[in-house]
């Protein structure tokens, strides 16, 4: 019993030192997220993605980089990009380097991991993106796939004559405002959907530290493509968004696992799931679908190996790096930070206790009156 009391209080330890150093940049890239939401129109952003087999693809992966989106966030968004002409090329590479990155997972991979790393992945993510995009359109002509939406006509007031004139448009909110709803869109509605993944990040990787031994990592996840492919079977089935997969990597690498290796769990992980490949399916189709997987698998294995040969080629100890990790912050604003960052987290933490009891109590479904009021993530 006292062994494992013993190690709860390590875990918890070990999670709560990776919350004081992931807190602040959480918060920076939350803010940031905030004001990509207000500031970017999504009619914009549509009338780039649909026309050219390659530019399409180009802008769609780069347009998802800084969006904070996990892996089952991103689908009706994506299906929204789609439904207004996007082909299916740019739609996939929206797909994949949106939930592979965001400025959020930026943001705590320079926390917990190191510059190096911080750069490597949303690089690794752009070529993955754009790697399956360009497949897509290649092998599916632009002609063969579906024609955006209409747009409805624009609406109209008239008067008692019968004389009609176009509606008056809604005057754009002031930058004061703006600022106001993207600081609340981010606290409510970016961390309401990654609140409850983040902290299960963090204790997974907590318990990790403390519990698998130094050694059968290094054995079987330590680097090279064997371990690579083995990190693709743990990462394509596993829902996991970018923010609560980088603690578990920095517990992997200072565990003995390789950066490269580490890379490999952090594009496959947030990119891919098995509850998302039936959306997929009807998104892009199946061909699409089976050349958007093999692009994530093999783009992230090369890009892994490269990632281990430039560490190596430099003399850059991970490990170390990540040790150092702490040091970056005072600790008073690491500390301020979590706090903060734990009482914003106190309402989107409650309402998936209230759904998870809820469906636990009565059976019901996410959708139905009795549940509908706790929310899910």
């Amino acid at each position: 019993m006292m062994n494992v009391i013993i190690f709860f209080t390590d875990a918890a330890a070990a999670s709560w030192q990776l919350l004081l150093q992931s807190a602040p940049y959480m918060l920076l890239g939350l803010l940031v997220g905030g004001l990509l939401k207000v500031f970017l129109s999504q009619e914009y952003v549509a009338r780039h993605l649909g026309s050219s087999r390659f530019s399409s693809v180009i802008k769609a992966a780069l347009l998802g980089i800084p969006i904070p989106l996990c892996s089952c966030s991103v689908l009706p968004a994506a299906a929204s990009l789609k439904k207004q002409g996007a082909n299916k090329g740019a739609t996939a590479a929206f797909l994949i380097s949106t939930p592979e990155s965001g400025v959020d997972s930026i943001a705590i991979t320079y926390a917990l991991l190191d510059p190096l790393m911080t750069v490597a992945r949303p690089i690794a993510a752009f070529i993955s993106a754009m790697t399956a995009g360009i497949g897509i359109n290649l092998t599916q002509p632009l002609a063969a796939q579906e024609q955006p939406t209409s747009q409805p006509a624009p609406k109209t007031s008239c008067d008692c004559s019968g004389t009609c004139s176009p509606s008056p448009t809604k005057t754009p909110p002031s930058l004061i405002r703006r600022l106001k709803l993207g600081i609340r869109y981010a606290a409510t509605d970016i961390w309401g959907d990654l609140a409850g993944w983040f902290f299960v990040g963090i204790m997974a990787a907590g318990i990790i530290t403390v519990l698998i031994p130094d050694e059968i990592i290094a054995n079987y996840l330590g680097g090279g493509l064997s371990s690579m492919l083995l990190m693709l079977c743990l990462g394509i089935p596993l829902y996991i968004c970018a923010t609560a997969s980088t603690p578990i990597a920095a517990a992997f690498i200072l565990k003995g696992v390789s950066p490269g290796t580490a890379l490999v769990f952090l594009l496959v992980g947030p990119a891919t799931n098995v509850t998302s490949l039936s959306v997929l399916f009807g998104i892009l189709g199946k061909q699409a679908t089976a050349i958007y997987l093999t692009a994530i698998a093999v783009v992230a294995v090369l890009c892994g190996l490269a990632l281990d040969l430039v560490y190596a080629s430099l003399g850059i100890s991970a490990i170390a790096i990540i040790a150092e990790s702490s040091e970056i912050l005072p600790p008073a604003i690491s500390l301020l930070s979590a706090l903060l960052l734990l009482i914003l987290s106190i309402s989107p933490l409650t309402a998936i206790a209230k759904n998870w009891f809820c469906r636990e109590k009565s059976g019901c479904g996410c959708h139905t009156s009795s549940c509908s009021t706790a929310g899910h993530t």
